[in-house]
């Protein structure tokens, strides 16, 4: 038994001993200081004729009767017996959650508690289901770590392995110096484009995520659709606005634009040559501000869509070399502005997602 148990038998029992011995005594001193009063005070009963065969009373100096030690030890041995099923109720699930702790902090993360809580409705039962609700959020933190560790080891790996064939291939081949040179800088330029969003995802999953100030989003669209337009000319695609003059957020500026253009660029990626993407934003009933962007693409398979936020996710359909951080990146630009991101399949074709955002009133 722990320290708890016996701090709380303790305490319980030797209440509940106060409690029985000075009832007691309380008891058998009024017992014999009121008996003499009340014999003189009532007259003597009648004697019945079968009453001459019992012995006289005692003479009035009589020692008073025995302390009654029978009911005293009945009544601390059921004091015992409530005192520790008490502590024993209280200590067993507080030994439950300090072996639970330990196992966490020896990196076992798989231990639960709220199963042996059985049907406990209490204080502690809250805290073993807090420690479940810990230990999963851990688990899942750990693992994501452990996953992001290995997508970006992966990820790495190619371009630097392509680094180290072109600089073979320039030593092997001095006449193709230039292309070979070439090819070195498009390599750099894809490791630094991804360093530089893992960087970004990073700082976002510290919670840092800049100065919030408020943007005008009309502004921040047309600047968006400047950049957007002239990417998608060389496809002949169309990206067009339809949007609510006056809408205005609270988010850190340099974030909430990345955040769309990462969504727009994956629309222009996965829509057809000729295709056509919309930007529409609104206000919704609940009085938020929707951003959403339409693609012609061939959307996203229902099974994967719950994963298409997280980091190095790429759909099977996906098209093109990139690095599947955008949309993470969007998600937690999102979640640090307090807003929400969503994707859809269209049910006439085509893909959709929803950025919203608390709307500031004018």
């Amino acid at each position: 038994m722990g320290r708890l148990f016996w701090k709380f038998f303790l305490i319980v029992w030797l209440a509940q001993l106060a409690a029985i011995l000075g009832t007691a005594a309380i008891f058998w001193v009024e017992r014999d200081e009121l008996r003499p009063r009340f014999e003189q005070r009532q007259p003597p009963p009648p004697r019945a004729a079968h009453d001459n065969m019992r012995p006289p009373p005692g003479p009035p100096g009589e020692p008073p009767p025995p302390l009654p030690l029978l009911p005293i030890l009945t009544g601390l041995l059921a004091s015992l017996v409530a005192a520790g099923a008490i502590a024993w109720y209280v200590a067993r699930p507080v030994r439950r959650l300090k072996s639970a702790f330990a196992a966490a902090a020896e990196g076992d993360l798989s231990l639960r508690i709220a199963p042996t809580m059985g049907r406990r409705r209490d204080e502690l039962a809250d805290l073993g289901h807090d420690f479940d609700r810990m230990s999963e959020r851990l688990h899942s933190l750990l693992d994501a770590q452990t996953r992001l560790l290995h997508d970006v080891s992966h990820e790495l790996r190619s371009p630097l392995a392509r680094l180290h064939a072109a600089i073979g291939l320039a030593r092997q081949e001095p006449a193709r110096f230039d292309e070979t040179m070439s090819r070195l800088e498009r390599e750099g330029e894809r490791m630094n484009h991804l360093v530089g969003e893992l960087l970004t995802l990073s700082r976002l999953e510290a919670g840092v995520g800049g100065a919030v100030e408020t943007i005008e989003l009309d502004e921040l669209i047309a600047d968006l659709l400047e950049d957007a337009r002239l990417e998608a000319s060389p496809r002949h695609q169309i990206v067009d606005v339809d949007e609510t003059p006056g809408l205005r957020v609270r988010a850190n500026p340099e974030l909430l634009h990345r955040a769309i253009e990462n969504v727009v660029r994956n629309a222009l990626k996965h829509s057809p040559a000729g295709g056509r993407i919309r930007i529409i934003s609104a206000i919704t009933p609940d009085r938020r501000c929707r951003i959403s962007v339409l693609d012609q693409g061939p959307g996203v398979p229902e099974d994967e869509l719950p994963f298409i936020f997280e980091p190095f996710r790429r759909t099977s359909n996906a098209t093109g070399n990139g690095h599947g951080l955008g949309l993470a990146i969007a998600r937690r630009v999102m979640t640090a502005a307090d807003g929400t991101i969503r994707a859809k399949n269209l049910a006439d074709g085509g893909f959709r997602v929803d950025l919203e955002l608390p709307l500031l009133s004018a």
